[in-house]
């Protein structure tokens, strides 16, 4: 599949660069943006996924997280994708910033008129490993996968979804439950329909009550003045009490006076980086 470069920059011996490329999943064109550290030059490098939240595109984590330092010194190839399709022309996919175009929450629909482009799981979990693979010098047994907000729920729910394809997961903010948020109510009935028994296949806490799979280890870090946790929007203390109950792994770290922002995000973005390559580079 063609791989159209749209930018490169050099950061910390490495290349920022992003890419667009025609999707078979979402049938639209993509971009995506991927860091090659120094190491890329000589050897094939893990694969870390980064999901972004409401709104995003693939240029809101590589301008402002400040992920780049640790990546090039872990020499982790750290992959960014955007967060729904894009110029769809599907009626009504821009009226609402929570919902559509910026907020496909990572799940394949399954109503009209969006289940024919918003298939986001699919190409998250699929298509776009299967494209870097291909063109980067990565190694496809190791993987890992991050995010945050609505891109941390989509990191913990493909790391649940697949036991074995992540080596380690990690959040911030995540949205934990949002079978019961009124972010994910409204995302879910629009791209899934009524039938909430389907709403819980994309959900970590009932995911993780019926994980099934090989040891996972999950670092979330959440902002204590975030006003989406006041709201209800995230609870995270759901999602605690059934990795708990299911005796997984779980470091959940209440950050004082820390917001959902990206302020937030790059202030302990270096302590992700390094849980991942603890495990992709054992």
């Amino acid at each position: 599949m063609a791989l159209k470069q749209i930018s490169s920059n050099k950061c910390f011996g490495g290349l920022q660069k992003v890419f667009e490329h025609d999707s078979v999943e979402l049938n639209c064109k993509m971009k995506f943006a991927i860091y090659l550290p120094p190491k890329a030059e000589t050897e094939k490098c893990p694969a870390l996924y980064w999901l972004s939240g409401l709104s995003c595109t693939e240029q809101n984590f590589i301008t402002k997280s400040g992920y780049h330092q640790a990546a090039s010194e872990h020499g982790l190839v750290v992959i960014a994708a955007d967060t729904s399709p894009r110029g769809c022309n599907i009626k009504g996919e821009d009226e609402n910033w929570d919902f559509g175009t910026g907020a496909g929450f990572y799940v394949d629909a399954t109503e009209n008129p969006w289940r024919t482009n918003y298939r986001m799981y699919s190409y998250v979990t699929e298509e776009l490993p299967q494209l870097i693979n291909a063109n980067f010098p990565v190694d496809p047994q190791r993987m890992s996968i991050s995010g945050h907000s609505m891109g941390g729920h989509g990191a913990l729910i493909c790391a649940l979804k697949n036991p074995g394809k992540y080596k380690s997961v990690s959040a911030f903010a995540p949205i934990c439950n949002p079978v019961l948020c009124p972010w994910g109510k409204k995302a879910f009935s629009g791209y899934l329909g009524t039938d909430q028994s389907k709403w819980k296949a994309y959900d970590a806490t009932y995911l993780v009550k019926a994980y099934p799979g090989s040891q996972l280890d999950i670092l979330i870090d959440q902002g204590k003045d975030d006003n989406f946790l006041s709201d209800g929007q995230l609870l995270p203390e759901n999602f605690i009490a059934a990795c708990t109950e299911k005796k997984i792994p779980v470091v959940f770290r209440l950050q004082e006076g820390y917001d959902h922002s990206y302020y937030f995000i790059a202030t302990f973005i270096t302590d992700h980086i390094r849980h991942h390559a603890k495990y992709l580079n054992a």
